[in-house]
């Protein structure tokens, strides 16, 4: 059965305001708006549904062919704000700069150390590390010599700490941190699919960041 059995509108603009909205920082109602330019009148709240919808489906099919990720992770976490509360998060990125996966978490504690990773090894399976690079965060080795444990994670695979090594990563946080965003906010639910897709995003593209996030201290500039 397809999934846009009853659809009342088409399939092709079903799916062009799903990329829409996921690729670009606009909101529901703008995203309405230029659709109404194009002639096709439809509600923002009905975007909202298509996206909630098609977006985690959309990133399924589309995983496998994102490509090989090179074995040797960068793993950093940094403070972000979402829906108002402060959150942790946790990025991997191969050495090419290119996203592995990610995790809003409430704390940066072993717990959460252990998740992600675990998190990120499912997800890049086919593709296992030979070597994980994170700061000196003292929650990393232990979950990482319990990953082993468990037999998730080979013993081969070598732990660094190295702050040289992390410096791709600790310089993309800033493309997540700008001081003129074009809305400085998130939705509320963190789990929704447009925050995946738009973190895959920062990590893919070399263009301005796609969205912004508030952070403490002092207001930065754009990084451009």
């Amino acid at each position: 059965m397809s999934i846009f059995k009853r659809r009342r509108f088409p399939v092709e603009i079903i799916l062009v305001c799903v990329r829409w909205y996921c690729k670009y920082g606009i909101t529901y109602r703008d995203l309405a708006e230029m659709m109404q330019e194009r002639g096709v009148e439809v509600d923002a709240s009905t975007i909202f549904r298509w996206v909630q919808r098609y977006a985690p489906e959309l990133e399924k099919r589309t995983r496998w062919y994102q490509g090989y990720r090179s074995g040797s992770w960068r793993v950093d976490e940094t403070y972000v704000r979402v829906g108002g509360q402060w959150k942790y998060l946790f990025r991997a990125i191969d050495k090419q700069g290119r996203l592995i996966d990610f995790m809003l978490l409430d704390r940066r504690n072993t717990r959460a150390a252990y998740r992600f990773p675990g998190k990120a090894l499912h997800t890049m399976r086919h593709w296992p590390p030979h070597s994980i690079t994170t700061d000196k965060l003292g929650s990393y080795p232990k979950a990482i010599r319990r990953l082993r444990r468990e037999g998730r994670l080979s013993k081969d695979t070598r732990h660094r700490t190295s702050k040289y090594l992390n410096n791709i990563i600790e310089a993309d946080h800033g493309g997540l941190k700008t001081g003129d965003p074009p809305h400085a906010w998130l939705p509320d639910d963190e789990n929704c699919p447009c925050h995946h897709q738009r973190i895959r995003d920062h990590a893919y593209d070399s263009a301005p960041p796609l969205f912004s996030v508030q952070t403490s201290g002092r207001r930065r500039d754009p990084v451009r």
